[in-house]
């Protein structure tokens, strides 16, 4: 400490007044700015901050640190003053608070008379008093602490705990992923013993199936064969049969005779099952039957083979096929189309064609209509890849062709 800062040769009212600046600065501090000394002093209200923590704060203005801090605050609150002329105490605390000497003699005449001995007295119990205040607040404070350590040790054993408990769980959650992990790969291990195993049944499925339809095939053909064998000799029979009894031609042909919106026929007519015919060489050997019929669903087969081109170009392209088939088969051909009339004429042959537009009606019941108008055992060939309409000619005793049959026969041509 420097000789000026020696406080043992300090006017009271200087030491006054440098306690009453140090107060007003300790009131403007942050907490964590404050001196440990200075805690206590700075929970007191502003009156009594000087008063009761007068022997603190001089204390503390004797360390560098908080003296050069006043110091500062308290020429900018001077400098914030204006021109006010400085009294000599100020002169003084400003002197003594840079650490100078200037300050000696300027408040000499300034200090108060000796306090009377009682007077001293009173101000010792004071201080002492204050002394006994702060040792009371550190001892609230010292308890408070303990409480908040106490506080601190239950919460950290429970958190210990807590930790304890997780970790425990932690691993029996690692023990159970490992146990569901491996029942996984023992499921997995199983299903692909299993998916070999369908395999194998489905190769083996497979390989029956193939050898059935092998089967099933040289069955089909062996059974058309002997079909065909029977046909043959029936038509022949037939020929003579009508030479022998000089039959005379037919006028009228039955679907001549069916009316837009006919009368539903009774019953049904009784005859062979219908059979789908695949072959394009078959179907020219069943229509070149005496008196064989082909009846074709229009729109079905122009659109599987030339469904790229305008309608009335599919229209006219598929009649010019059927005008060949017809020449060189010799079979009556009717091929029926949804809607009303085109530029082609209907319900008269055209090159051997009968060409029919649905009135009030799809072409599906047109082509029934004119199934059940034929006679039981004539040859009746329906063209159509419509699947409800061939179950219901073929329950009339017609063949059912797809319509990429006669597609493939018209391609020949």
């Amino acid at each position: 400490m420097s000789a000026a800062h020696d406080g043992r040769d300090v006017p009271d009212v200087l030491r006054a007044a440098l306690v009453q600046a140090a107060s007003e600065v300790l009131g403007r501090m942050e907490p964590v700015e404050v001196p440990t000394s200075l805690r206590a002093v700075a929970k007191f209200t502003p009156r009594k901050r000087a008063a009761t923590g007068a022997a603190p704060l001089w204390s503390a203005l004797h360390d560098e640190p908080f003296r050069a801090r006043v110091a500062r605050e308290w020429a900018t609150g001077r400098a914030a003053a204006g021109d006010e002329e400085p009294t000599s105490l100020v002169v003084a605390v400003g002197a003594w608070l840079r650490g100078t000497d200037e300050w000696r003699g300027l408040v000499v005449d300034e200090q108060p008379p000796a306090p009377p001995v009682d007077e001293r007295l009173e101000r010792t119990r004071e201080e002492l008093a204050r002394a006994q205040a702060r040792a009371d607040a550190a001892v609230a404070d010292a308890r408070a602490a303990r409480d908040e350590l106490a506080g601190s040790q239950r919460e950290m054993r429970r958190l210990r705990s807590d930790a304890d408990r997780a970790r425990s769980e932690g691993r029996r959650a690692a023990d159970e992923a490992r146990a569901a992990l491996e029942a996984a790969r023992a499921d997995r291990e199983v299903a692909r013993a299993e998916r070999d195993r369908a395999a194998e049944d489905r190769g083996e499925a497979e390989a029956v199936r193939t050898a059935a339809r092998a089967e099933s095939r040289v069955a089909r053909k062996l059974a058309d064969a002997r079909v065909r064998l029977l046909l043959d000799t029936v038509v022949d029979a037939a020929s003579g049969l009508r030479a022998e009894l000089a039959l005379a031609p037919v006028a009228d042909l039955p679907a001549d005779l069916v009316a837009p919106e006919p009368e539903r026929v009774a019953g049904q007519r009784g005859g062979s099952r219908g059979r789908s015919l695949d072959d394009p060489a078959l179907l020219d050997e069943v229509l070149r039957q005496p008196w064989a019929h082909l009846v074709v669903d229009g729109y079905n087969v122009s659109k599987t083979g030339f469904g790229t081109l305008a309608l009335d170009e599919q229209r006219r392209r598929l009649v010019d096929g059927l005008a060949v088939v017809a020449a060189r088969t010799g079979a009556e051909v009717t091929c029926c189309f949804d809607g009303q009339e085109g530029s082609m004429p209907s319900g008269g042959l055209a090159r051997g064609v009968r060409v029919r537009f649905s009135v009030g009606e799809i072409a599906d019941d047109l082509i029934r209509r004119l199934v059940r108008a034929e006679p039981a055992g004539r040859v009746v060939v329906v063209v159509t890849s419509d699947q409800a309409v061939a179950r219901d000619v073929e329950a009339t005793g017609a063949w059912v062709v797809p319509a990429a049959t006669l597609v493939a026969r018209l391609n020949r041509v």
